[in-house]
């Protein structure tokens, strides 16, 4: 899906625009994938060849509109362009197709089991992940990958993505002060990576044992600031 004429004038990222102008109909749309992109940013921080866009528009042939994707994850590129950061994801720039494409479904479908399944099949998107909190007679978490062209499903939770090098999977939590179901990467024991918030409170928590240990031997913690 990469092979563009270098003699063609094909357009860049600011030529394009930078999504399809459709609002988002469930707010979880944002929330979801942001919390996977939150997660990364940590676990990965010394790490700069990947990115995560979020509701961003992906350019695939210069003749077509965007397609854009709740979440997609890219490993193998810049993680950071400049410091305007990207205004949409260019594979004629880029030189990478996504290695993960996630879809949250709403009430109201978009051809997440259909069109857009045979598209991102088509583009040769590694593994496609589609969540829907709705379902009660099905599994909310679906986690396909391309095999000789065609999506199969892959068993288990959480899934583990060797290309990738972490799981994922859903269980209940809370970020932004929401708890309901999110979904979470994983490590290769399938224990889940904590999100910013945990670590945050986690530290918080480790500081206030310090200095009740410090307060125990008789020293004011405040006398060593």
């Amino acid at each position: 899906m990469l092979k563009y004429n270098p003699l063609h004038c094909l357009p860049s990222a600011e030529d394009l625009p930078d999504s399809d102008d459709t609002p988002v109909d469930n707010e979880l749309q944002d929330l979801i994938p942001g919390l996977l992109k939150a997660i990364l940013a940590w676990v990965w921080a010394s790490r700069m060849d990947w990115f995560f866009g979020v509701d961003m528009g992906v350019y695939y042939d210069p003749d077509l509109p965007a397609i854009v994707p709740d979440g997609f994850l890219s490993v193998g590129v810049e993680r950071i362009v400049d410091e305007d950061l990207r205004l949409s994801y260019v594979f004629w720039e880029e030189n990478v197709v996504p290695i993960l494409a996630l879809e949250v479904v709403s009430h109201k479908r978009r051809g997440e089991y259909s069109s857009k399944k045979k598209l991102y099949a088509e583009l040769e998107i590694l593994y496609y992940v589609v969540y829907n909190p709705h379902r009660r007679k099905k599994a909310p978490l679906e986690v396909y990958q391309l095999v000789n062209g065609e999506y199969v499903l892959l068993p288990g939770h959480p899934v583990w993505l060797p290309e990738v090098g972490l799981g994922i999977g859903r269980e209940r939590g809370t970020y932004q002060g929401i708890t309901r179901e999110w979904l979470y990467w994983y490590n290769e024991q399938g224990v889940r990576l904590p999100t910013p918030e945990e670590r945050a409170t986690a530290a918080e928590e480790r500081v206030q044992m310090l200095e009740e240990q410090l307060r125990s031997l008789g020293v004011d913690p405040e006398s060593l600031k």
